[in-house]
């Protein structure tokens, strides 16, 4: 009889998520959203958690494939020097927390879960040399951080009363659409206890869908269109610029 109260006690908290909106539109004119995350943290009977936690909010995109070039000065032009393939790159990374990573977990468990912009597991192709890897990476991050792709908030997530947590991640209008991947994690004493996820659908509706879907199926039609458009563009500015 002693025992089964104790027993309770150890049992691992409940998360709770929910996201306020599970469906993004881009449309044109789209200038970007902000998406709440919220949820609660509760033990498995329903009540309040018997202990405070730490609550670490990480929303990514869909994977994909990118070559990132080095620029370098050559006779006073800029021009491509070396480059790295990544087989699979976040589209884009959001991070909140309602504190410092560094003061919640490690560096090993950051790096287990990937919480934050150093611990991103970035996949280059081929053999690299570990310190060419790392420029590239930091290069990488911080081209996607300047374009408003890869954010890191800390102190970024409110806990009420040690049950309510919420964060708010702007999402920008430069985003790609696909699913995104909401994933919850409550820590307490540097460990992950227990975590949970939830999905965010962005998609595309009318005139850019039809372009995005045409692009797909006509790819070769698409890019002589594209070159042909640039070619006339040209020819005409030319032409008018003669003219004055």
């Amino acid at each position: 009889m002693i025992a089964v109260p104790a027993q309770a006690q150890n049992r691992e908290p409940v998360l709770v998520p929910d996201i306020s909106e599970h469906d993004i539109v881009l449309r044109q004119g789209f200038t970007g959203a902000d998406l709440l995350l919220f949820g609660a943290i509760l033990d498995p009977d329903g009540g309040q958690a018997g202990a405070a936690y730490d609550i670490i909010v990480v929303l990514k995109g869909p994977t994909e494939e990118i070559r990132i070039r080095e620029k370098e000065r050559f006779l006073g032009m800029w021009v491509n020097a070396d480059s790295v393939e990544y087989r699979s790159v976040p589209s884009f990374y959001a991070l909140a927390s309602s504190r410092p990573v560094a003061e919640i977990v490690d560096e090993q468990t950051a790096a287990i879960f990937e919480l934050g912009l150093p611990y991103l597991q970035l996949s280059p192709s081929g053999s690299i040399d570990p310190a060419e890897q790392a420029r590239f990476s930091a290069g990488l991050v911080d081209l996607r951080q300047r374009q408003g792709l890869y954010a890191q908030y800390e102190d970024g997530v409110s806990v009420s009363e040690g049950v309510l947590y919420r964060a708010r991640l702007p999402i920008p209008s430069n985003v790609r659409a696909g699913r995104y991947v909401a994933e919850t994690f409550a820590i307490s004493n540097g460990r992950v206890i227990t975590s949970a996820t939830s999905e965010v659908q962005v998609r595309k509706e009318g005139f850019e869908r039809r372009v995005e879907q045409g692009a797909e199926d006509y790819a070769l039609f698409y890019g002589l269109l594209a070159v042909g458009l640039s070619v006339g563009m040209g020819f005409a500015a030319g032409r008018l610029f003669a003219l004055i």
